[in-house]
């Protein structure tokens, strides 16, 4: 049997096709185009699904379903994408519209919910009760899992762990809110340090690595600290506080077997774990327990929506 699952964002749609093995088969990715009607939006799931199937050498026959994983409010219930800023959605009932186009059963949930998925059924939170998984982006993504399934509230706004706040009346956030998590801990959030560390320092190595203040990403105060820079050595320690801080919140609320955390700044391998992990372990109440958290890398990558979704009815 054949799944096929599709991770939408903001500038890509990417698609996959997930065996009964859970191995990935064929990926193939597309340019979003917003804003749009509501029927451009769904021809653009309905292309990329098809494309998908045609490059793999299978049809409609050989899928039970159409697994979506999309940003915003998602009613997995009605199917029903109730509000998604970055895709200009507003109660955008694309299970209807997609599955009467193609007739095929099509099953939604919020993006960060499907890459928690993923990482349950096929990645680094396999085998565990509780998890959640934390992906490091333009914000913070998180997704809960409890006894096997999606934990996303009473109206399918839960498990949002990037808007606790961790700095009262801190930075504006993108959700209207201050202090907010993401803020800090986000690749978004580290490149605004980074930045602001280069214009209160003029000589830092900051700028022979970024160039320019427009071309700073998550990875430019790593670089410069790994070539001796102390002002990139202090953004960093100060991203990896913040991070760390949210880590203990999620585990202190929920008290998860297993924690990951990807995107792109994991990548940094032990730079970032060994010290967060031990920032962390002076952080939970549970401190003494006889069992602990165990935090680690997600293994699924930027394959992680694409599994989680194509799973989504397993």
């Amino acid at each position: 049997m054949y799944f096929l699952g599709i991770d939408v964002g903001g500038t890509n749609i990417a698609s996959g096709i997930v065996t009964a093995d859970h191995k990935l088969l064929f990926k193939t990715s597309r340019k979003t185009h917003v804003p749009c009607s509501d029927e451009e939006m769904r021809d653009q799931f309905a292309a990329a699904a098809m494309e998908t199937l045609k490059k793999a050498g299978l049809s409609l026959h050989d899928i039970p379903y159409i697994g979506i994983g999309c940003p915003g409010t998602v009613n997995r219930k009605t199917g029903i994408i109730e509000f998604a800023n970055n895709l200009h959605l507003n109660n955008f009932p694309l299970q209807k519209l997609l599955e009467n186009k193609l007739g095929k059963k099509v099953i939604l949930e919020n993006d960060a919910n499907a890459a928690a998925h993923g990482e349950f059924k096929a990645g680094a939170l396999r085998g565990a009760k509780i998890a959640i998984a934390i992906t490091l982006g333009t914000g913070i993504g998180s997704g809960i899992i409890i006894d096997g399934k999606i934990f996303s509230g009473s109206n399918f706004a839960g498990g949002e762990m990037g808007h606790t706040v961790i700095v009262a009346n801190g930075r504006q956030c993108t959700c209207g809110r201050r202090g907010c998590w993401e803020a800090y801990a986000s690749a978004s959030g580290l490149a605004l340090s980074t930045r602001e560390a280069m214009e209160k320092h003029p000589s830092s190595k900051l700028w022979e690595i970024a160039g320019s203040l427009d071309k700073v990403d998550g990875q430019t105060a790593f670089r410069a600290m790994r070539e001796g820079d102390a002002i990139a050595k202090g953004v960093v320690n100060d991203f990896i506080f913040y991070l760390a801080c949210g880590i203990a919140n999620c585990i202190n609320i929920f008290q998860p077997d297993i924690l990951c955390i990807g995107g792109g700044i994991s990548n940094e391998g032990d730079t970032l774990m060994i010290p967060l992990k031990k920032l962390v372990s002076h952080e939970i109440y549970s401190i003494n327990s006889s069992k602990q958290t165990v935090i680690c890398r997600a293994q699924l990558g930027n394959d992680a929506g694409i599994f989680g979704a194509a799973l989504l009815g397993e």
